[in-house]
């Protein structure tokens, strides 16, 4: 049975590549000629009482000339990328591209492509999507499809490359709208030029690899009001960098507009001419939590690229300067990330959940034992599931019997039959939302 799934792998690679390259070497002229080719082709069987063969023999010459002049174009140049920090899904970014001229000929009518590295799936992964297709398909219906994402990383505009002197350097601007989070892998850059018929495109490439970091999708928030108190942290300076309500003296600086005046360090000012105050230990503040499921059995299921944007969503919209924001889920282990208070940016965060991977739903209990573990330091808990079952509902009624007010986010293919149960303990449907794939933005404005 394997070797029957690796000849339908094999033959699916080979269609993906025949389809990337036809894209990328045809032109419009020339995808307009391959019609017609087909076209003449069945119309002219029977030459007795049709002549459109002669058609098809013109344009069979337009073709196999266009392919002989493509092959024989020959540039020499060197390229030289300039990317930025980060990309976002979904919005385009421009990557500037210096180009220069190594031979003593001027060059003209060029544009300008960026190689990114080989999407395709290998085959164990390639196998267990169709597995995971398998399970979900239960009937007929196209509702039941498993619906997951492109493997594309990126959708990328050729660049049109002014004349190019001899030993000249031009810089050209290429479009790139990311498709995928993660890391955009480019292997390098081709300058093409269209044949004499304008039918198919002539490539010189220069391979110059480079990556850069491709952060997930976020959605506008609301302001959410986040239940909670200030929690005490012994030794809270070593976790923030902001000072504050603790009686415990830890340092001595300058004075700063707005510090309370029985702050002030007066032996210090005497000394030193200059206003001084004293630091003292913050080991009350708020510290939120967001608990992210990566349990879904598909890396590439759309529902969980979903959930990954909404926990994105939140790490960048709740406040980090007065506040903790701990980030937990399971990988290859068990993981937490704290941001806010000078120990990391939103930034690193989106970073992080940029790289993310789909879990498997044996390993629940690792993610489980951590968060509750976790709870005894948390003002409140931002829950993102991919399911609704008992595992789930069972590890919020147990952080909400710790007294750690629980929001539920519950991510879904398709509206559900029937309203999810968010259980017994009171206040859960004021904080249990049901979020439906297509209506994700729509569903965190109701927050």
């Amino acid at each position: 049975m394997t070797w029957i799934w690796r000849q339908i792998y094999r033959h699916h690679r080979w269609l993906s590549w025949l389809q990337s390259t036809s894209r990328r070497r045809l032109t419009r002229a020339g995808w307009v000629l391959l019609g017609c080719l087909f076209l003449t082709l069945l119309m002219g069987v029977d030459r007795d009482k049709m002549v459109s063969y002669q058609a098809f023999s013109l344009l069979l010459f337009l073709w196999v000339s266009a392919v002989i002049a493509s092959f024989f174009f020959r540039a020499k140049v060197a390229a030289k990328r300039s990317l930025p920090r980060f990309g976002t899904v979904g919005q385009a970014f421009h990557c500037r591209v210096v180009v220069k001229n190594l031979t003593d000929k001027i060059e003209r009518d060029l544009s300008l492509l960026e190689d990114l590295a080989d999407p395709r799936p290998s085959f164990a992964e390639w196998l267990a999507l169709k597995q995971a297709e398998a399970q979900a398909v239960r009937s007929f219906w196209p509702g039941n499809r498993l619906r997951v994402v492109a493997r594309t990383m990126a959708r990328v505009r050729p660049g049109a490359l002014p004349e190019l002197p001899p030993g000249r350097e031009v810089e050209a601007l290429v479009e790139i709208t990311p498709l995928r989070r993660g890391i955009l892998n480019f292997t390098g850059s081709t300058v093409a030029r269209a044949d004499p018929f304008g039918l198919l495109w002539g490539f010189v490439r220069i391979r110059h690899p480079g990556k850069m970091v491709v952060l997930p999708k976020r959605y506008p928030l609301p302001p959410v009001a986040l239940p909670g108190t200030l929690k005490y942290h012994d030794g809270g300076v070593a976790l923030a960098a902001q000072v504050g309500q603790s009686d415990e003296f830890v340092s001595l600086r300058d004075y700063r507009r707005g510090d309370p005046l029985r702050h002030i360090h007066w032996r210090s000012w005497a000394r030193t001419g200059k206003p001084i105050v004293k630091e003292f230990e913050d080991e009350f503040f708020v510290r939120h939590a967001l608990v992210l499921d990566t349990f879904s059995g598909v890396p590439d299921s759309e529902l969980f690229e979903e959930a990954v944007s909404v926990a994105a969503s939140f790490a960048c919209t709740i406040p980090s300067q007065e506040s903790l924001l701990d980030l937990l889920f399971v990988g290859e282990d068990a993981y937490c990330f704290t941001a806010g208070r000078g120990l990391a940016q939103a930034d690193q965060m989106l970073e992080i959940l940029a790289s993310v991977r789909a879990g498997n739903d044996r390993r629940f209990a690792a993610l489980e034992a951590m968060v509750l573990k976790h709870a005894a330091v948390v003002s409140n808990c931002i829950c993102i599931f991919l399911a609704w079952d008992e595992v789930r509902r069972r590890l919020v009624e147990k952080l909400r019997a710790t007294g750690v007010p629980v929001m539920v986010l519950v991510l879904v293919a398709e509206p559900p039959r029937r309203p999810l149960d968010p259980g017994p303990s009171p206040g859960n449907h004021d904080s249990f939302h049901v979020l439906v794939l297509g209506e994700i933005e729509a569903g965190l404005q109701k927050l």
